[in-house]
């Protein structure tokens, strides 16, 4: 019988992540165990732009792997830089969660009324994501932004003790974590109003590289599909140089072409659409690249 120790995060998150993915590999008969990791943004609660690095979230759980402390790493996919570690692959992506945002909103600050977000003007908005950041500027010029720190339940749980009025988490969290929001305002916002981050609801199973039997047991884990959208998504970030902070929204699609991909940057949308993932993200970072010269292919 297979023995598999996952390396995951501490929080109610990432260890709901890991306890899906142990209860996957037990169906196929593994013995599964979780190793619990801190990391550095567990420990720092300085904002993400202050911190050293990348990786905040991930670097601490693959050493674990590449240690032999652990077998398997489970990510949040977005959390991944794009730069990838000597050692280790992506073993399986499996079926995607709803990658869009949600908007929750203090019922005293709601407004329905209002332009771009049911938000009353002025109002504090937390985030952390540059990317959020970016575009709710952009949504929104009259919103107040704060940073926003602490797993999924300890936002919402700033929300309703009035630290913020309102606050922007990923759909796929609250779902997967089905949280109690009653008394709070929530809207799923369209990928037209708000574009999320690259890999977005998807998670990364992470193995040695020369673990073929690790691999094997992970294979019925991974959907070709979500593999190809965030291989789309996560191939722009790369030629943007980009960490988890950088200021990137994108979604793919599968359509019957091949694949679309919608992408946020410097406060305009791009879209294209291409066969494979590697040419529609090289069609989309060739639109971004013509408005911004400056912006140089990371493999270049």
């Amino acid at each position: 019988m297979d023995r598999v120790r996952i390396a995951t995060r501490g929080s109610r998150l990432a260890l709901w992540q890991a306890g899906w993915v142990k209860e996957q590999l037990e169906r196929q008969g593994a013995r599964v165990e979780l190793v619990v990791v801190e990391t550095q943004g567990d420990r720092e609660s300085l904002p993400f732009a202050q911190m050293q690095g990348q990786g905040f979230f991930t670097k601490a759980v693959q050493d674990a792997v590449l240690s032999g402390e652990a077998d398997l790493a489970v990510h949040s996919y977005k959390d991944l830089p794009s730069a990838r570690p000597e050692g280790l692959v992506i073993a399986a992506v499996p079926p995607r969660e709803d990658p869009r945002e949600v908007l929750l909103v203090r019922a005293e600050a709601l407004d329905e009324a209002a332009q771009g977000l049911p938000v009353r003007p002025g109002a504090l908005a937390g985030t952390s994501a540059a990317r959020r950041q970016a575009q709710l500027r952009q949504l929104r010029p009259d919103l107040s932004l704060k940073e926003l720190r602490g797993n999924v339940p300890t936002r919402v749980d700033k929300l309703r003790r009035g630290e913020y009025d309102a606050i922007l988490l990923a759909y796929a969290g609250l779902k997967r974590l089905e949280l109690d929001l009653r008394g709070l305002y929530t809207q799923v916002l369209p990928t037209t109003v708000m574009v999320p981050a690259p890999a977005q609801g998807a998670l990364a199973l992470e193995c040695r590289s020369d673990d073929q039997r690790l691999k094997t047991l992970l294979q019925p884990l991974d959907d070709p599909q979500a593999r190809r959208t965030v291989g789309a998504e996560r191939g722009l970030m790369q030629k943007l140089a980009g960490g988890c902070q950088l200021a990137l929204g994108a979604l793919a699609q599968a359509t019957p072409q091949g694949l679309a991909l919608l992408a946020w940057y410097g406060g305009r949308r791009y879209q294209a659409q291409a066969p494979t993932p590697e040419a529609v993200a090289q069609a989309v970072f060739d639109q971004i690249r013509a408005e911004y010269p400056e912006v140089v292919c990371a493999s270049h």
